[in-house]
């Protein structure tokens, strides 16, 4: 039986639900030192510490509790939601696994874990761990409504809809819920329904609070000057939602008002990421060694995987964020032949398990892998595809696709995978490459007016965007030289003056025949869960071409960065 709290710790309890932050301090102060080891009182002084903003001192309490008894779920629980709440998902992440450890039906720590697997877009880990929570807790909305966000980036719309359904259920004035559930039929193109459950959630709060999907509903029904009133009117705007302002300034017309808000979004959105900086030096650093170890030598002694053709193969589309990728796959999913994976993040996984599998001598990934050239370690390429087989058969990507049947091929269209081509080519030294690419001072703009989170945080600043490109483009061309590359290159812009030449020539590229569902992309109810999933309903517009003009007075300083990408883009 557990034993009664210390009247100390009881009297700091009723002073904290008092808001008497200082007489609960003193009393849980009070208590510590006759036993330093009161799990209760270091809860009390915990949450005084939070109240406080103390957040190194209260991740400090908790991790003592844990310290202590590591059967103190609450302590566990915690300590993941604080380090989350504050941009440490990394050590979040840590703590989650050890939370299940200790105890593996902790059902709040599966809830936890599995937001923080969507988050990292581990999705199918993150369903499983939502699951587990539901079986452990029960029907509790906040896991439903996480549960159907999940599914709903899965592109599984249907299941998304029955989760979010049994959350409004089970709390019928939750506004989170009533959000994403709108968004769900705003995404699937069911607009009055949209527009129902976003009335449903205004009135379960207020206008305040729905201000961002408000916009984007009018947005999204032609409505852009009625959602750049809602937004301005707002006290207070967030880093989604000053991009969102932007993104309708410039739609309107009004490009310097939208940089400017392009610019002070990113800055708001680094410091919610607990302050996430690109590091020019280390991303450099790194492209080096990269460059010095995989030459044309070293990839002659490198083993290679068989092809397995009793799968269905990846075909890779690379090029930069905003440069047409999410737009190739909508087209090649159209394809009888082929399933849209979207952004796998199975090829930078490998970086990971090359150093669990040759870690002799502390070497450093690239180096280690030249302990795969010795005889006892050419099985390295054929685990590192057989790796990869396996996470696409966990997201589903062997199975025949819902309502389609059996599928050739499935896309991988993670950003930045050129990074990693040389571990690629080890793993699948057939495997079909789409190289897109797009003005790149339009990607820059595109890339300043959306929120993405890959390439090393260089998403926050102009500055680091343009760096960034130039690095990953000059680490390509350094492949193409020395692994003799021979991937196929679309240029954005030709596909919109020619969709139908192009799109046959992909096709070609891949083997493929051509059929008329692809030039009909538009009509492909799949959710393609990137900022691109409404351009993607539509039919080819050369709209966004040459955006980057209006934005001359803020791209000239990095015009001499670009202009051999420029150049080279130009000449096709």
């Amino acid at each position: 039986m557990n034993r009664p709290a210390h009247p100390l710790v009881i009297r700091g309890r009723e002073a904290l639900n008092r808001g008497d932050l200082n007489a609960a301090s003193a009393a849980a102060e009070e208590r510590l030192r006759s036993d330093a080891r009161d799990t209760e009182a270091l809860e009390l002084r915990y949450l005084v510490q939070q109240g406080r903003g103390e957040i190194g001192k209260a991740v400090e309490t908790l991790q003592a509790v844990i310290g202590m008894d590591p059967t103190a779920d609450w302590a566990f629980n915690d300590l993941i939601t604080l380090l989350s709440a504050h941009g440490r998902g990394a050590d979040a992440e840590q703590v989650a696994r050890a939370a299940l450890r200790a105890n593996p039906a902790n059902g709040q720590a599966h809830y936890l874990f599995g937001t923080l697997l969507s988050e990292l877009n581990d999705l199918p880990s993150g369903e499983w761990h939502f699951r587990r929570a539901l079986e452990l807790v029960g029907a509790q909305a906040p896991i439903l409504t996480n549960l159907g966000l999940n599914l709903m980036q899965q592109g599984r719309t249907s299941e998304a809809d029955s989760c979010f359904e049994q959350a409004t259920a089970a709390a019928p004035g939750d506004v989170k819920t009533l959000a994403y559930w709108s968004k769900l039929h705003e995404v699937r193109g069911d607009m009055k329904r949209a527009g129902e459950l976003l009335d449903r959630a205004e009135k379960a709060s207020s206008p305040a609070e729905v201000n961002l999907l408000r916009a984007n509903y009018l947005e999204r029904t032609g409505r852009a000057n009625d959602a750049l009133a809602i937004l301005n009117a707002a006290p207070a705007l967030n880093g989604d939602g000053q991009l969102q302002r932007g993104r309708l300034l410039d739609r309107l017309g009004r490009y310097q008002d939208a940089w400017r808000d392009f610019v002070e979004a990113k800055r708001k959105l680094a410091a919610a990421a607990g302050g996430a900086e690109y590091r020019a030096d280390a991303v450099e650093t790194f492209f080096a060694r990269l460059k010095r170890f995989f030459t044309r030598e070293r990839m002659a002694l490198l083993p290679r995987a068989d092809v397995r053709l009793d799968v269905p193969q990846p075909i890779f589309i690379m090029g930069f964020p905003r440069s047409g990728t999410t737009l190739l796959e909508q087209i090649l999913s159209s394809h009888s032949a082929v399933r849209a994976g979207g952004e796998l993040p199975f090829i930078a996984d490998l970086r990971r398990i090359a150093l669990n599998l040759l870690p002799a001598n502390n070497e450093p990934f690239p180096e280690n892998l030249a302990q795969s050239a010795t005889a006892d370690n050419r099985y390295t390429a054929t685990l590192f595809r057989d790796y990869y087989f396996a996470r696409a058969q966990q997201y589903g990507l062997m199975n025949p696709a819902p309502g389609r049947g059996a599928h050739a091929f499935f896309t991988d269209k993670m950003p930045f995978n050129e990074m990693w081509l040389p571990v690629l080519r080890m793993a699948f030294p057939q495997a079909k490459i789409v190289h897109i690419v797009r003005n790149p001072l339009d990607v820059c703009v595109s890339m300043m007016s959306n929120h993405f989170t890959h390439g090393f945080n260089c998403g926050y600043r102009i500055e680091d965007i343009v760096h960034h490109l130039v690095a990953v483009s000059d680490l390509l061309d350094h492949y193409r030289t020395q692994l003799g590359l021979k991937d196929f290159t679309l240029r954005y812009e030709s596909l919109i003056a020619d969709q139908e030449g192009e799109t046959r020539r992909v096709l070609d590229h891949l083997g493929l025949p051509f059929e008329e569902a692809c030039l009909r992309f538009h009509e492909n109810r799949r959710y393609a869960p990137t900022p691109s999933y409404a351009q993607v309903t539509e039919k080819l517009n050369d709209r966004s071409l040459g955006r980057h003009a209006h934005y001359a007075a803020e791209l000239r300083p990095f015009q001499p960065q670009l202009a051999r990408l420029v150049e080279a883009q130009l000449r096709g």
